[in-house]
């Protein structure tokens, strides 16, 4: 499969309108609020949970489920979802449209990120990443060991782990092939006999006449102006998730099986819930 729709002609940049740019004040300031806030407040509870429970987060996740429910609320974005959350140790995978996804599937389980290493250098990104529990990875083959044995530790610990298999966001009318590389750790032997895998469709409707693309985030598209779309629309369209049933790691002979099964089946999630409005332009 090509990716040659990155060649595509992006969506025009929306005209913001004087109320779009009041809503900008006002949303944009809510969620500052609602965001920094709430991640001061996790600092100050993890100076005490940190020294008692080590790895353990028994606390703090449900501030950033909170943060992500409500920042939905903010944007006025309505959010739904289908099927049960999983309650196995292991990992979820999920397809990438943008970097509301992060809200989206924080919302609704308690789930830490996995996330390349240049994201935690990030100015303000970068604390919210660390501060939430995210794992980073090295795109480095000679820490491969080091890596699998940080995934081991923190799928030992209860914590269930996300990524985005396709390796990079998307228009959101499509679902690219699964890298396998991330896998390949859910197959050691002291992990594949305990560990499921949870596929997640991630569907993000246009509003009502827009282009089938607006919430997309992919390329070189700037995230500043992507940002200030999201605060102005209105009507907002909605986001909608799928949580499709968990499989067993040792069901499958090895990475290249279990990820052909995930992309699959968040592939034709994807379509069906795609299809359940009519098309827009």
């Amino acid at each position: 499969m090509t990716v040659s729709w990155k060649s595509e002609t992006p969506p025009e940049q929306v005209r913001i309108t004087p109320m779009g740019w009041l809503r900008v004040g006002l949303r944009g300031t809510a969620l500052a609020i609602l965001v920094f806030g709430c991640l001061l407040l996790l600092l100050l509870v993890r100076l005490i949970e940190r020294p008692i429970c080590g790895v353990q987060r028994p606390v703090t996740p449900f501030i950033t489920m909170f943060v992500c429910r409500n920042a939905f609320r903010i944007l006025s974005l309505r959010f739904d979802t289908k099927g049960a959350r999983m309650h196995h140790p292991g990992i979820i995978v999920a397809n990438h449209t943008s970097w509301l996804d992060i809200f989206a599937l924080n919302a609704r389980k308690r789930i830490y990120f996995v996330s390349k290493s240049e994201v935690a250098a990030w100015p303000g990104i970068g604390w919210l990443a660390r501060a939430t529990g995210t794992v980073f990875i090295e795109r480095d083959r000679k820490k491969s060991n080091e890596q699998k044995a940080l995934f081991a530790q923190r799928l030992k610990a209860g914590h269930k782990l996300l990524f985005f298999p396709e390796g990079t966001s998307t228009d959101g009318l499509r679902v690219l092939p699964f890298k396998t590389t991330l896998f390949a750790s859910l197959f050691e032997p002291e992990l594949r006999d305990i560990l499921y895998v949870q596929p997640v469709s991630v569907v993000f409707h246009a509003p009502t006449d827009a282009e089938r693309r607006y919430y997309g985030w992919w390329g070189d598209m700037d995230f500043g102006n992507h940002l200030l779309k999201v605060l102005a629309t209105q009507p907002q369209g909605r986001v909608e998730l799928t949580y499709h049933a968990p499989v067993a790691v040792q069901a499958f002979q090895d990475r290249k099986a279990l990820a052909a099964y995930c992309e699959a089946t968040v592939r034709k999630g994807h379509m069906q819930m795609r299809k359940q409005l009519p098309e827009q332009r």
